[in-house]
């Protein structure tokens, strides 16, 4: 059994940020207590809020989430510069994390601008159900488009 949230690219792309923030994190001790505390609690926030904001049956309160969540994106991103201020992580580290959220902040602004219709059994699975232009984002650093003009992380429709 699939939760409809499971199937959002965004979902699946916030997740492996976590990934990211929970490798970087294990580094972080002492002094860097507090930002890796942070750190993983802003970016679990991330999907948590994805999920929850998939479920709702109200577009506004679909939006809320998914702002919330995009919240969440500027707060790790904020982090990291913290951690690079600070010399605890290089600029590389940081362009990799930020290439993420990039992609995640402006997926939700596209998703968050969506309206939809409960069909029977949405809610149990979630609402939204993407398809495979629902994001058209502009990231000139995106290489991830294959010949065919699709990404690898697009999942297939809920039937």
């Amino acid at each position: 059994m699939h939760f409809g949230h499971e199937q959002l690219d965004v979902y699946q792309l916030s997740i492996d940020y976590v990934a990211w923030a929970y490798n970087l994190a294990k580094d972080l001790n002492g002094p860097d207590r507090h930002a890796r505390d942070q750190l993983l609690r802003a970016s679990q926030s991330i999907p948590l809020n994805i999920a929850e904001g998939n479920g709702k049956g109200i577009n506004a309160d679909r939006r809320r989430f998914f702002e919330i969540a995009r919240g969440s994106v500027m707060e790790c991103a904020a982090i990291q510069d913290c951690l690079t201020a600070c010399k605890v992580i290089n600029s590389e580290q940081n362009i990799a994390g930020k290439e993420m959220l990039s992609r995640i902040a402006s997926m939700l602004i596209k998703l968050g601008r969506r309206t939809h219709e409960l069909r029977e059994g949405a809610l149990l699975f979630g609402g939204i159900q993407e398809q495979k232009d629902d994001y058209d984002y502009d990231n000139d650093n995106d290489n991830e488009k294959s010949k065919d003009g699709g990404s690898p992380r697009e999942r297939q429709t809920i039937q």
